[in-house]
Order: C-alpha cells, then sequence, then structure tokens
C-alpha cells in the first residue's frame, strides 16, 4: 500500500502517483503501439508489465522515479501518464516525460496540460530546481505541448537519432522553478529558443 501518493489536479486532468494495481490491460497495450511509441522510447524497446511495476516500486523506495497517471476529469478515465524520474537529488533536477495513450484525448491540447501538472508537482510538491526532455524533431506535437506549458526550447543536437536508416535531430527541452533562478533568466532562455527551434 503507497500512502501520501503524489497529486495535482487542474481544469481538466488530474495525475496520481500509480500502484501496480492501477496498470491496466488497455494501458499497457499503449506500449505495444509502434505509433505511440515511435517517439517515446529513445532505445525502441518494448515495455511489459513486470519491467513497469518494478520500476514504479524501485522508484518509488528510492524516490527518484514516479510514473504518474494522467486522468480525465470527465470520467476519472486513465488516460496517459506522465514519468518524473530520474531524480537527481543532488543538484534537484528531473526529467519529465508524458504520454497521452489513449487516442480518444489526442488533438485536444491535453498533452500541455499533463506537462503543466507534472511541472507543478516538480516544483511546488518536491522543490526541484529545473526539469529537461528531449524529442525528435519531427514530433512537432510533443515540442509545442511543452512549450504551451511553460517550458523553453534550449538546445538541438544535429543527427542523433536514427529514423528508418536516416539521422534526425534532437531537440532539448527545460523548465525552471522561478524560486531558483530569476526571471530575467528565464526570459533569456525564452529568447533564444528560436536559436534552436521555430515553429
Amino acid at each position: 500500500m503507497m500512502e501520501d501518493r503524489l497529486y495535482m489536479e487542474g481544469s481538466r486532468l488530474f495525475l496520481q502517483e500509480m500502484r501496480p494495481e492501477d496498470i491496466t490491460e488497455s494501458m499497457m497495450a499503449w506500449f505495444q503501439d509502434s505509433d505511440l511509441m515511435r517517439f517515446y522510447t529513445n532505445s525502441g524497446r518494448k515495455i511489459d508489465k513486470a519491467e513497469l511495476i518494478h520500476s514504479m516500486m524501485e522508484g518509488r523506495k528510492n524516490k527518484d522515479n514516479y510514473t504518474l497517471g494522467i486522468y480525465a476529469m470527465v470520467d476519472n478515465s486513465l488516460i496517459g501518464t506522465v514519468k518524473l524520474g530520474h531524480i537527481n537529488w543532488r543538484h534537484r533536477v528531473s526529467d519529465l516525460a508524458t504520454l497521452i495513450g489513449d487516442k480518444r484525448f489526442h488533438g485536444k491540447g491535453l498533452a500541455a496540460d499533463a506537462v503543466a501538472l507534472g511541472t507543478r508537482i516538480a516544483f511546488d510538491v518536491l522543490d526541484l530546481r529545473a526539469l529537461h526532455t528531449s524529442m525528435y524533431v519531427s514530433n512537432i506535437a510533443s515540442i509545442k505541448a511543452y512549450i504551451k506549458a511553460g517550458w523553453v526550447v534550449e538546445g538541438r543536437i544535429r543527427g542523433y537519432y536514427m529514423v528508418d536508416g536516416r539521422s534526425e535531430d534532437q531537440v532539448l527541452e527545460g523548465c525552471y522553478n522561478p524560486l531558483y533562478f530569476s526571471e530575467q533568466e528565464i526570459m533569456d532562455l525564452r529568447t533564444k529558443s528560436s536559436m534552436y527551434y521555430e515553429g
């Protein structure tokens, strides 16, 4: 039994830290869907239930990885996940990855809502200093969702990925807790974003 689960509520979604019993068959089907996984994992390897449960329990025990379910307010259905981790507590930074797995909810701007809620948990609840993520340059929907949620594009690595025999750039995005970074520092990052991505 996990007590004190991480939780954050918005107008259309809420995020809640998942327990093994929250994993559904439809959720596991997302990780077998090649369209959904095209941009989600760098390695291209499949994610199975045992691995996911192990990751959730180890992350909870070590307090360095959290799997949050994305739930729709309209019917409390699980529609995706936010992965917060690996958290580096020495520097108080973490990755944040988002997946809207239920395709009925694609195209509604909910990924940006989920990123914003995950960011609030990271900053307001866990007191992290900064968050980072990376994505394929062709993953325009995700790049824009993070920007809409207040993140900034802060770098681009040429030809980092290999996709169907051709190289593709990696876009780097970050978000900074205003308790630790000045408004001017964050504005400077926003100003430089167009150097790396225009969209």
